[in-house]
C-alpha cells in the first residue's frame, strides 16, 4: 500500500532561516506522537540561504490534512507566517517503500 508524501519549499525573509528551521523542528517533534506521520524531515540547501525544504510521508493524504487542523500545528503556522515570503509544493508523491517507512501489502 502506498503512502502520501509531500516535498515542499518555504521561502523565508532574509536572515530568518534559523528561526524557520526551529519552528519546523518543533513541528517535527509534535509529529512524533502521530502514528500517521512516518517521516518529517526539515532540510536546508547551502545554495539557498532563504529557503527551507520539508519532506513528509503520511499514511494517507487525509491524515496529512487532519494534522493541519491540530492546535499545536495551528500555533506553529501562526508563528511562521510573518517570516514566510512564499511557499511551493514541489511535488506530492506516492511513497512505495524503502528504508524509513513501513508499507503494508
Amino acid at each position: 500500500m502506498s503512502k502520501f508524501s509531500l516535498f515542499g519549499k518555504f521561502d523565508i525573509q532574509e536572515g530568518e532561516r534559523d528561526s524557520m528551521v526551529g519552528i519546523l523542528l518543533e513541528a517535527a517533534e509534535s509529529m512524533k506522537s502521530l502514528n500517521e506521520c512516518e517521516i518529517y524531515l526539515v532540510n536546508v540547501s547551502e545554495n539557498e540561504p532563504n529557503s527551507v525544504y520539508v519532506y513528509e510521508v503520511w499514511s494517507s493524504e487525509n491524515a496529512h490534512q487532519a494534522s493541519l487542523t491540530l492546535e499545536a500545528t495551528q500555533t506553529l503556522i501562526q508563528r511562521a507566517k510573518p517570516i514566510i515570503t512564499g511557499m511551493e509544493r514541489i511535488n506530492t508523491l506516492k511513497a512505495m517503500g524503502g528504508k524509513g517507512i513501513s508499507v503494508s501489502t
